[in-house]
């Protein structure tokens, strides 16, 4: 079953490209640009802003929606799922702007760089699952855009623990350096070692108060990712109405694929799965810690629920 959850949270990223529509006359500027514009003028760190303008009309521009996190909760799925969506239009990689300070310290103007060419009508989307977790995060992205959208897609803590610690694993085995056993980094001094970060990372209940404190509730949409993973168009369909687009992604787009055990994409007669690299099995756990794991992240559940007012099948 852990195989199974594990299976969908990284689909094949697909190259960002310049979109080929017809040439809309880059003169025009709509509300939306003049927002974009006035909000790089008046927080760039560089005084050398310029717009990258396509000559069809398209151009880069500040996300209007981020997905925040969680590390290990299906962030990538989300975004490939939710790019089905004609008017998404998403970063090819992980930006980590508002996280990693030499990213940040250039300003806004390198951010807008990183994004994709866009269409005014589309809604420009960025994934960095550090986000969630980042103290420093929500300030920042509240003072670029108070009204921003973010989306935030969660998993059973204890599932998320055991994910955690199979990523950083398997690069350590990629890079042929040895690692520790799970068993090595959960227990401290015969009991539960609750400074684990991947234990921390689970707390979800801790960042969200963070976050919080600078974006009201309504605009944090929770993405439920084991049900994502099980039936993906419900909660896609839910993340369409947050973001307010018009009804485009059907349970058509959705496959299930036998042989990997997960859900796939179809995109106008083309099909897609997850990297090769993902759907990893966890390692194997004795039962006991198990539940001593599942046992800790009881009332701190508890404590996220009544937060957002609504509840979760975690163990």
């Amino acid at each position: 079953m852990a195989a199974f959850l594990l299976g969908a949270v990284l689909l094949i990223v697909q190259p960002q490209i310049v979109p080929s529509r017809p040439a809309i006359n880059s003169n025009a500027e709509t509300s939306s640009q003049s927002v974009q514009r006035e909000l790089l003028k008046k927080t760039s760190q560089k005084n050398d802003f310029k717009e990258n303008i396509h000559s069809n009309g398209s151009c880069q521009q500040l996300p209007q929606t981020i997905i925040i996190g969680v590390r290990k909760g299906g962030t990538r799925a989300l975004l490939e799922m939710l790019s089905l969506h004609p008017d998404i239009a998403a970063a090819e990689s992980e930006v980590h702007f508002f996280d990693w300070e030499d990213h940040y310290r250039n300003g806004l103007q390198w951010y807008v760089n990183q994004m994709p060419f866009s269409y005014p009508h589309q809604i420009t989307v960025e994934k960095t699952p550090a986000y969630f977790t980042s103290p420093k995060v929500p300030e920042r992205v509240y003072n670029m855009n108070q009204s921003m959208r973010l989306l935030l897609i969660l998993r059973d803590p204890s599932e998320r623990v055991l994910s955690d610690y199979t990523q950083v694993f398997y690069n350590h085995l990629q890079k042929h350096k040895p690692y520790p056993s799970i068993e090595q980094f959960l227990i401290k001094d015969g009991e539960l070692n609750v400074d684990y970060k991947a234990i921390n990372r689970s707390l979800y209940y801790i960042h969200m108060q963070n976050w919080l404190k600078y974006f009201p509730l309504d605009h944090i949409h929770i993405v439920d990712g084991d049900k994502l993973i099980k039936d993906p168009f419900p909660e896609i369909e839910k993340v369409e109405r947050f973001l307010k687009l018009s009804p485009q992604i059907n349970a058509s787009n959705f496959y299930f694929n036998k042989t990997k055990g997960f859900y796939c994409l179809r995109d106008s007669g083309r099909e897609r799965c997850l990297h090769e690299s993902k759907g990893r099995a966890h390692p194997q756990v004795d039962t006991r810690l198990l539940e001593k794991l599942q046992e800790y992240f009881h009332e701190p559940n508890k404590k996220f629920f009544e937060l957002v007012g609504r509840t979760f099948d975690w163990h």
